[in-house]
């Protein structure tokens, strides 16, 4: 080349080098880049230090929050934390006054509305946490449920409106009551809930039942930060629960008096249909198979034995129970992808027509009706609203997998629902949504901004290996982060995590995604024509299949008992969860301190010290603890209370049974010193009777970290600290009682208020108004160095009960002084 073409080349490029600069230049504005693009603005410029950088990096975080409209995630959270304090609160506050507040912040609100200033974002809040409070105090004047405030035995007629068979083949019915008699109640529960044991034809909906029952108040929690099981009660109408004396009788309905709005008997008809599907269900598979697939169908769980439940919980597999977005996504999935494949049979009508809008919109009323028979918990109520918002964004093509959708359905429910934001159920489904959504959405934005190399034209074993991979991946990632993230509210409520859940969903749901779940819809879909039996026989052996995945999962021991937490622990490890869920930008990593000061208060409260005595709200069960053993009036050690306790205390592994003595003899030789065992009222009891349990006691009280026990009178044992502790089953006995032991507690009514020794007597009528307590006891002398009651300073609605006395028809939180000095001291 000549040195003039030379010259000419290199004129060339250098020309065509500016011309292409220039033009980038030019569009530059429209250039889409995963970096921050220059501007001119000044507050953009590199600012100088540290404090001043951190600053601007804040704002720019904010500004792309903003940008991407992420504050709308917050406003069910704001919501949801204003429900939370109001049901949290010991006194109710004044509606009015929280009116005046909310009205004053709102107009603040909206005169600074569209000012994107710090005050804005905060009065923005402010008025939403206080919107949450108004909707807790309105859903709990709507509910207005009426306790039963006392144990009673009374015959009652009402009217079933539930029924479920449980485990033992018992049915428990739900009754709407109309009237009671010997005794008459003065305060009648609108609705109550009773179980009958005694084999009868099952009782159906609709009918009118009588029948002698016994009748108590919904009990409250097993030990002071445990769950409240009134509070429940309270706001689902049940004001008793109790169990029928013999079978119930049905009465035949007078015509004149079979009335009722169409959305009563419309809801009558729906849950008749619900249980004879359950029925259905359980007659053709059997066995807790059977039970455990009318629960993923109808949501009925109490036929599932406790042993199943047990290793279901244990393996990490309860959450296939209840009815929630596994369930319900598998089936609408299912339905959608069927009727899709079920076009493409037709090409012509699948050219003409909009068949994906079509597969949707059908799989929209299949999740209704899976809805409307599933009895309406909170986690069906969540799964179907997420699949309706996801469908109907497939019918207005929109996105159909979003953040947003999330916390639409999570504001849908706390608004309808206020109440369910205490409980697991709610608590549990959306933080695992919400994490699964987040983490796609985070994976996603990773994913797309990475080049991946891609092959045209695979060969079939690189490509089968990679749908492979996807789909062990897809569960893997899923069940790892589903079960992290539920994590917090596993140990706040129910006190353990499960080590080996990730094995367990890893075998089980293929077994639920590829045989249960559409066996189950053709099943259901079938099931009008009477042809379902095969379909629903198969679906069995996929159920049976999942509880040996259970069993084998729970025999390696993989449940880890944590405890009971320290009231800060779910708040602060919610807050820490939610930053990091909800925010896009790296400001999410401000939610980490919160996780770790979580994670320290978890470990904290394993040095806290355990209570050495134990008394459950009516007496019942107390138990004596030590360092490795527990001792208790009790001969098992299980129950639905005591396991409470186990778990949330822990207690120790070595259980004490009370050493029982022979039965009592009168000096005619007649058994039972005229003791009537159902009732344990004395007949007859003679000094000398009385005087030789008093030298038994002393006995008794010898034995260290053991009960002894005469049957339906007393039980007295001895703490390890030297406080002697008597359990009175007997009221003649309480001033004996008083003599022998430090601290007393009597388990019926007694007009004796204090022990003239000095003792420190517990009552009945004491529990009653503080529920379950908990003691750490001192020494000879000070027998008790503090103690802490569970219901100690509550008044709400679904706690006035206890304060309630039928005889003055009057409410009284008055406790005696040494009783409230007692709960008074501080540890």
């Amino acid at each position: 080349m000549s040195i003039a073409k030379e010259k000419q080349h290199f004129r060339a490029a250098d020309k065509s080098f500016v011309e292409q600069t220039e033009l980038d230049d030019l569009l530059l504005p429209l250039h889409i880049s995963r970096q921050t693009l220059p501007s001119q603005d000044p507050r953009h410029r590199a600012p100088r230090g540290t404090l001043a950088r951190v600053r601007t990096w804040l704002t720019l975080c904010i500004e792309e929050e903003i940008a991407h409209r992420q504050d709308f995630l917050f406003i069910p959270v704001f919501i949801a934390a204003g429900v939370a304090f109001w049901f949290s609160m010991p006194m109710t506050p004044s509606r009015w006054f929280i009116l005046w507040e909310a009205g004053c912040v709102v107009l603040a609100a909206c005169a600074l509305f569209y000012r994107s200033s710090p005050t804005s974002t905060i009065l923005k809040a402010v008025a939403l946490f206080l919107f949450g409070m108004l909707l807790a105090d309105w859903e709990t004047g709507r509910a207005g449920t009426i306790m039963l405030d006392t144990p009673v035995t009374t015959t009652i007629t009402g009217t079933v409106e539930r029924r479920e068979l449980d485990a033992r083949g018992s049915w428990r019915y739900v009754v709407a009551l109309k009237s009671t008699s010997s005794p008459e109640l003065t305060r009648p529960p609108g609705r109550i809930s009773l179980v009958a044991r005694s084999r009868h034809d099952a009782i159906l909906i609709g009918q009118t039942v009588t029948g002698k029952a016994r009748l108590s108040p919904p009990s409250g929690p097993a030990l002071p930060g445990l769950n409240d099981f009134a509070f429940a009660s309270f706001f689902n109408g049940i004001g008793a629960t109790g169990f029928f004396y013999g079978p119930p009788q049905t009465i035949p309905m007078d015509l004149n008096e079979v009335s009722g709005s169409l959305a009563q008997k419309a809801d009558t008809w729906l849950y008749q249909l619900r249980s004879h599907i359950a029925q259905r269900i359980r007659d053709l598979i059997g066995g807790d198979a059977g039970a455990f697939a009318a629960s993923i169908v109808t949501d009925e769980r109490r036929a599932i034995s406790n042993e199943t439940m047990e290793a279901l919980r244990v393996s990490g597999l309860a959450h296939i129970v209840a009815i929630s977005g596994l369930n319900m996504a598998l089936a609408a999935g299912i339905f959608f992808v069927g009727m899709r494949m079920a076009f493409s049979l037709f090409p012509g009508f699948s050219q003409r027509w909009p068949v994906k809008k079509i597969s949707a919109f059908a799989a929209l009323l299949m999740t209704l009706a899976y809805y409307l028979i599933s009895g309406f918990a909170v986690s069906a109520e969540r799964a179907w609203l997420m699949m309706s918002i996801m469908l109907f964004a497939v019918l207005v093509d929109r996105p159909s997998i979003s953040m947003r959708n999330v916390a639409l359905s999570a504001i849908v429910i706390i608004v309808l629902s206020p109440h369910e934001v205490m409980g697991p159920s709610f608590q549990m489904s959306f933080a695992a949504t919400l994490a699964l959504v987040s983490g796609y959405a985070f994976w996603s934005r990773w994913r797309g901004a990475r080049e991946r190399f891609v092959i045209a034209r695979p060969p079939w074993w690189l490509s089968l290996g990679g749908q492979a991979t996807t789909i062990i991946g897809g569960v893997v990632v899923t069940s790892l982060i589903g079960g992290i993230s539920t994590a917090i509210y596993s140990i706040e409520h129910f006190h353990r995590i499960t080590t080996y859940g990730l094995a367990a969903n890893l075998a089980a749901m293929p077994i639920m995604s590829l045989i249960v779940m559409p066996f189950a819809l053709v099943g259901m879909l079938l099931m009008p024509f009477g042809l379902d039996a095969p379909f629903i026989k198969v679906m069995g052996y996929g159920m049976a299949m999942v509880i040996e995945v259970a069993n084998t999962v729970s025999s390696w021991g993989g449940d880890a008992t944590i405890g009971r937490q320290n009231g800060w622990f779910l708040a602060v490890s919610t807050t820490g969860f939610l930053l990091l869920a909800l925010l896009r930008t790296r400001l999410a990593l401000i939610g980490l301190p919160f996780i770790i000061a979580g994670f320290v208060i978890l470990v904290t409260e394993q040095a806290r010290n355990k209570p050495d005595l134990l008394i459950f709200e009516d007496g019942s069960l107390v138990a004596l603890t030590s360092k490795d053993t527990v001792a208790t009036t009790k001969s098992r050690a299980s129950g639905f209370v005591y396991e409470q306790w186990e778990r949330a205390v822990p207690l120790p592994g070595r259980h004490i049974p009370p050493k029982m003595l022979e039965r009592l003899t009168s000096p005619d030789g007649d058994d039972g010193v005229g003791t009537d065992a159902s009732s344990s009222r004395v007949i007859g009891l003679t000094d000398l009777d009385k005087s030789k349990m008093k030298k038994e006691m002393q006995a008794a009280s010898a034995d260290m970290n053991i009960f002894t026990c005469r049957k339906d009178m007393w039980c007295a044992g001895k703490s390890s600290t030297g406080v002697t502790v008597a359990v009175v089953s007997n009221t003649a006995l309480t001033g004996t009682a008083c003599d022998v032991a430090d601290v007393v507690v009597i388990t019926r009514r007694t007009s004796l208020e204090t022990c003239r020794s000095g003792a420190v007597l517990i009552t009945q009528e004491t529990l009653r108004r503080t529920g379950s307590m908990e003691i750490w006891l001192g020494f000879k002398g000070e027998p008790v160095a503090r103690a802490s009651a569970a219901m100690h300073g509550q008044n709400r609605s679904w706690s006035m009960h206890r304060s309630y006395d039928w005889r003055s028809r009057e409410f009284t939180q008055k406790l005696p002084a040494h009783i409230e000095q007692m709960l008074s001291r501080q540890p």
